[in-house]
């Protein structure tokens, strides 16, 4: 068997904050990173080269939306997920087990896994790990995740172990999955997903189960979900301490600004989540100032670009005024311009903590942004 491509390199350390670098044989991701969430094959509203060229390393696609539509097995035929999206850089595919607990109808689970009925269509599926496994095989991710079962929260701690314990038994059932499927290619990578809840305890047995099963990298799954932040951050926290060095730690659906940048300082090394092109969609815009509502009207007259030193061109060349004026109309540009000018800030901001890693100024760095999100926007001189 060739030598692997798929490794992680830890670069620098400040404080509990990492700088590292994860090689994969479609390119590198510089970590921290956060992956633009492309859940039916599209980064929505936006093309692929643009994608990129705000800093994108590493995309995300959905199992349970691709398997519906349009099938994994026609996107295999077309050979495979990156050529079908013209995107030639990692991709990185979750399992599909949240959507089924938060999309499908009429869902049954048991050892198995898990029998629904599509949210599309109304037909009839059966998603396992080793179903999983195999669409993502086909889809081709250079990163593939574990199924398992995420569940609504709050809920009972009984039930919340319950759904630990057997997502760790399908965790092995993945990696059994992943490593005897001869046409898999040896290059790609599988990640554990860590669950537990809230529970300290839970998140410890769950992250000591499956760094013994070994995996390439290791997520933090089920939290964002409605919890306070700094219940978040403190189960972060008591779970990375049980998780390898040397492995990717990847907080999934995570998140705001905000959270990403404390998470980043817990250790956290990868994100993703929907919120910069959902928030585009709707008039919202990210940027070092906080987040601005283009809808508001105090916009309709200010000649001002969002941010003249962003390094997103769309901040820095269009007018609020002009921005106010689609995201009202309901223009399609809209949409567009704000989107890239969310997911070109998410990726401004997990620069700016790479750079300030690898100097020892995370702290002072942290700070700085912290108080521009503060501050606010400046007034407006007109």
């Amino acid at each position: 068997m060739s030598e692997r491509s798929f490794a992680f390199r830890l670069l620098a350390q400040d404080g509990a904050a990492r700088r590292g670098e994860i090689a994969t044989a479609r390119g590198t991701i510089q970590t921290p990173a956060f992956m633009p969430v492309g859940t039916a094959a599209t980064i929505k509203a936006m093309h692929p080269h643009e994608v990129r060229a705000s800093g994108a390393d590493i995309l995300l696609g959905n199992v349970y939306h691709l398997m519906l539509r349009p099938g994994a097995e026609r996107v295999a035929e077309l050979g495979g997920l990156h050529r079908f999206m013209n995107w030639p850089h990692p991709i990185l595919t979750d399992s599909g087990g949240f959507q089924v607990m938060s999309l499908a109808k009429l869902r049954v689970l048991d050892e198995t896994g898990v029998t629904f009925q599509s949210h599309i269509d109304g037909s009839r599926h059966h998603l396992s790990p080793e179903r999983s496994i195999a669409i993502q095989r086909l889809l081709g991710s250079d990163i593939q995740m574990q199924f398992d079962e995420c569940l609504a929260l709050p809920a009972s701690d009984a039930e919340v172990e319950r759904a630990m314990r057997l997502s760790l038994r399908w965790a092995e059932r993945s990696k059994t999955a992943f490593w005897n499927d001869r046409n898999s290619p040896r290059d790609h990578a599988l990640f554990g997903i860590v669950q537990g809840g809230v529970s300290e305890a839970l998140r410890r047995d769950s992250a000591e189960a499956l760094v013994a099963m070994g995996f390439d990298g290791y997520a933090v799954g089920g939290l964002a979900v409605g919890e306070p932040q700094e219940v978040m951050l403190r189960t972060v926290q008591a779970t990375l301490a049980h998780l390898p060095r040397d492995r990717p730690r990847y907080l999934m659906g995570v998140g705001t600004p905000a959270d990403m940048l404390e998470s980043v300082a817990r250790g956290i090394d990868m994100f993703d989540c929907v919120m910069p092109t959902r928030a585009g969609r709707h008039g919202q815009a990210f940027t070092r100032f906080g987040k601005v509502n283009l809808r508001n009207a105090r916009h309709a007259a200010d000649p001002r670009p969002l941010d003249p030193d962003a390094s997103c061109s769309a901040a820095r060349l269009y007018s609020r005024a002009y921005l106010h004026h689609l995201v009202k109309s309901g223009e399609i540009l809209g949409m567009m311009l704000l989107t890239a000018i969310n997911v070109g800030y998410y990726q401004e901001l997990m620069r700016g903590l790479r750079e300030a890693i690898e100097v020892g100024s995370f702290a002072a760095t942290r700070e700085a942004i912290l108080e521009g999100w503060q501050s606010g926007e400046p007034d407006a001189t007109v």
